[in-house]
């Protein structure tokens, strides 16, 4: 988690001093600090939607085990037929 946080924060400081140190009108760092900050908004968008689709993926696995196990419990092979 540190290590992640760390390379997070050191690559948007590079990003952010390399656009500073640019040699651009105000406008054109502007908007190379829009398109930057709108990459990292989409990157945490598509983790989330990455790690929610994961998560849902587990939940219907241990639904479907669940019901399968509720199953073989049921299941009594004495137990005769009418």
């Amino acid at each position: 988690m540190a290590q992640a946080a760390i390379a997070f924060a050191v690559s948007l400081f590079g990003t952010g001093a390399g656009i500073a140190y640019l040699p651009l009108d105000g406008w054109q760092r502007a908007f190379l600090a829009m398109s930057g900050l709108f990459l990292v908004t989409s990157c945490f968008t598509l983790a989330k939607v990455v790690r929610d689709q994961q998560e849902t993926q587990s939940l219907i696995g241990r639904i479907d085990e669940a019901r399968l196990e509720q199953l073989i419990a049921e299941h009594n092979p004495f137990k005769s037929v009418s």
